[in-house]
């Protein structure tokens, strides 16, 4: 015989996503009328649409990932002389000139980072459509690491918008964004979105409803 499951959802407890207040809720998990009694957010069981808003961000994020590394990111003028740089290009004009250790960090944050956080989300949608039951701790763990880590991703963005606001010497030197900046801001943006979205107690349902 299986023992029940002692977890929130299962003594109609509910978690507040905006206080992390855990109410007891009377009128059963079904009810679109539970409010947190400290902050008064509408409380639901689960993430509402989860997955399908999930899947949306994170669709976006891989539809503007190719625009951002193929556009310029930048377009540097000098003395009437123009030149445009990609992420790529970027990375490579640095470590051209010696300044490796930005170069790797530039590298890092704005190409591996996206990839492998995408990948992150990819693995636990996926998982969690199939209703898999395979290592639920270290799938927990694996979308905390994806949640945390990708803002870092935006120190790219922010290298860019300091270097347009001081570069202003006019017909000497100038830079300007590119439509590939915006593009990655975006992917950026979404990924986040995506991770916000997904609910990892998804990840553990399955396994709840296979001790009932």
């Amino acid at each position: 015989m299986k023992k029940s499951s002692l977890t929130a959802i299962n003594h109609s407890l509910l978690n507040c996503q905006t206080c992390d207040m855990l109410s007891y809720s009377r009128t059963g998990l079904n009810s679109h009328h539970i409010l947190c009694p400290r902050c008064g957010t509408k409380l639901h069981s689960r993430k509402p649409n989860s997955i399908s808003r999930a899947w949306a961000f994170l669709t976006t994020a891989i539809v503007l990932y190719v625009p951002a590394n193929i556009f310029p990111i930048m377009t540097v003028t000098q003395l009437g002389k123009s030149e445009a740089d990609t992420i790529l290009t970027g990375v490579k004009s640095l470590f051209e000139a010696g300044m490796w250790s930005v170069a790797v960090l530039v590298f890092f944050a704005s190409i591996i980072v996206p990839v492998i956080k995408i990948i992150m989300l990819l693995f636990l949608l996926v998982s969690v459509h199939f209703r898999s039951k395979y290592r639920p701790k270290e799938r927990t763990a694996l979308y905390r690491i994806t949640e945390s880590v990708g803002r870092w991703s935006m120190i790219d963005i922010f290298v860019l918008s300091i270097l347009v606001a001081l570069v202003r010497l006019g017909n000497i030197a100038t830079i300007e964004p590119g439509i590939g900046a915006t593009s990655f801001a975006a992917v950026v943006v979404a990924t986040m979105l995506a991770a916000m979205a997904f609910d990892p107690r998804l990840i553990w349902d399955s396994i709840e409803q296979s001790t009932q």
